[in-house]
């Protein structure tokens, strides 16, 4: 799947993270940040685009109504963090850390997760379309009541997903692994699936499978 990188300039200053408690607004745009801890603080409505952010932990800080365009993470931890009603767009995440994270009624467009870990993350009542999971660990994660719109699991771990009212039409999770998945058959339809996994949703509902 083809997503929209971010669009971000070549050359960018460098800055610290607690600046943006010196702006008229919360808000940093077109600088680059590196290996600050920003961990339980509390800032609402954060507007930040344009910008690289490395090596940062963001650790159960709450961030509700974050906006995030056209931001590259690296290697950052948002672990235990509040990132409800985001809306992020243009974005990617590359070895970031996800652990119980709440993204809860957020909106997503073009958005990469690579190399993460998203075990036990939040997503429900949220709206992904053009997102891709590549090489990520999911397990446990909660995708309750989502919609989601050409969404692309690759080479990720799934299992003990819920996609539990989140119809899976157009959403591809062919070349993933898991043990279970918490779903319907009706949530199902549309779905790209492997052999295999064709294989594992029979047994799950009940079919036996003679050759």
């Amino acid at each position: 799947m083809k997503l929209e990188s971010p669009k971000i300039p070549s050359e960018l200053p460098e800055r610290k993270f607690h600046d943006i408690f010196y702006e008229d607004y919360p808000e940093l745009d077109k600088c680059q940040i590196s290996d600050t801890d920003f961990e339980n603080e509390a800032l609402h409505r954060v507007n930040l685009s344009a910008m690289v952010i490395r090596n940062c932990r963001f650790n159960g800080t709450d961030f509700t109504s974050i906006s995030l365009t056209d931001v590259q993470f690296e290697n950052c931890d948002f672990s235990n963090a509040n990132l409800s009603k985001s809306s992020i767009h243009r974005t990617s995440f590359n070895n970031c850390k996800f652990t119980g994270t709440d993204l809860t009624d957020s909106r997503f467009g073009n958005v990469l997760f690579e190399e993460s870990i998203l075990n036990l993350s939040a997503f429900g009542s949220s709206k992904l379309e053009k997102v891709l999971f590549q090489h990520a660990s999911m397990e446990s994660a909660d995708f309750y009541e989502c919609i989601l719109k050409k969404v692309e699991f690759g080479r990720c771990n799934l299992n003990s997903v819920n996609f539990e009212r989140s119809p899976l039409k157009t959403v591809d999770i062919s070349s993933s692994t898991f043990e279970s998945l918490i779903l319907s058959l009706e949530d199902l339809k549309g779905c790209k699936v492997s052999t295999q996994q064709a294989i594992q949703f029979a047994a799950l509902l009940g079919l036996k499978i003679v050759d």
